[in-house]
């Protein structure tokens, strides 16, 4: 009996990695969610019908190693990852930072995602049948941010390693892509932006609006797909228009 394409889901906790995690199982593939707050993970799995979940915390190398090993025990092989953790980091200008702080970003957006991307890639490699792997990102990966610096250096340095990446393994049959989302309409996200702010952050957008989690995930099931199997090294936009340009730079609005 053949098993279903088997997907991780790191950071698939958080409301945009929840979503991914509820669309892959709608399109039939059985998913762990790997999460650093293991309770957090259990539950979505639960809610969402998911095979499984693991504790992984992207700072820690054998915490990937083991989490990763865990999870294609679990579900008997390795044919999609989608890598979401992140972290936002302090609010300040550059001058402001010091070392640990802008060291805590950067550990966990560019360096936990190395981590993973090179575990699940030991992965299918060992299992010799290509695969998937989707990192998302940010608009941040194409545009500063002031009062962000850390976070937006992140994300540029996601773009390289993830068409490095590509590179390097698209002789093996696997793909490596990334989701570039602009801002999305979540719970944490509300909690820390004022009405204006929010007004703002909406505005910024050409389409008007933040976008809704599960838009993301549908852009990451089909990079994860077979239908999106030509497509390598590229990092698509679900920004609403953000990084277009001013939307309303030449308009009486």
């Amino acid at each position: 009996m053949t098993r279903p394409r088997a997907a991780l889901v790191v950071g698939g906790a958080g409301a945009i990695g929840a979503a991914c995690v509820t669309a892959l199982v709608r399109d039939g593939l059985a998913v762990v969610v790997a999460d650093l707050d293991p309770a957090a993970a259990e539950a979505v799995a639960a809610e969402t019908g998911a095979a499984g979940a693991v504790a992984l915390d992207v700072t820690a190398p054998e915490s990937v190693r083991d989490g990763i090993s865990a999870a294609v025990a679990i579900l008997g092989g390795l044919d999609v990852a989608v890598n979401l953790a992140a972290v936002g980091g302090p609010a300040v200008r550059l001058h402001e930072h010091d070392d640990a702080s802008w060291e805590r970003v950067v550990d966990v957006n560019l360096n936990g995602t190395f981590r993973c991307l090179r575990e699940q890639v030991r992965a299918m490699l060992g299992l010799g049948s290509g695969g998937s792997i989707v990192v998302v990102s940010s608009v941040g990966a194409e545009v500063g941010f002031a009062g962000a610096a850390a976070y937006s250096t992140s994300k540029h340095a996601l773009t390289g390693l993830t068409r490095s990446a590509a590179l390097e393994y698209a002789g093996d049959g696997i793909r490596v892509n990334a989701v570039v989302p602009g801002f999305v309409d979540t719970a944490l996200l509300r909690s820390r932006r004022s009405p204006t702010q929010l007004r703002r952050l909406e505005a910024a957008h050409a389409l008007g609006r933040l976008a809704d989690v599960a838009e993301v995930a549908e852009v990451v099931g089909f990079l994860a797909s077979p239908a999106a199997g030509f497509v390598t090294g590229s990092c698509y936009g679900v920004d609403g228009g953000f990084l277009a340009g001013d939307a309303a730079l030449l308009t009486d609005a």
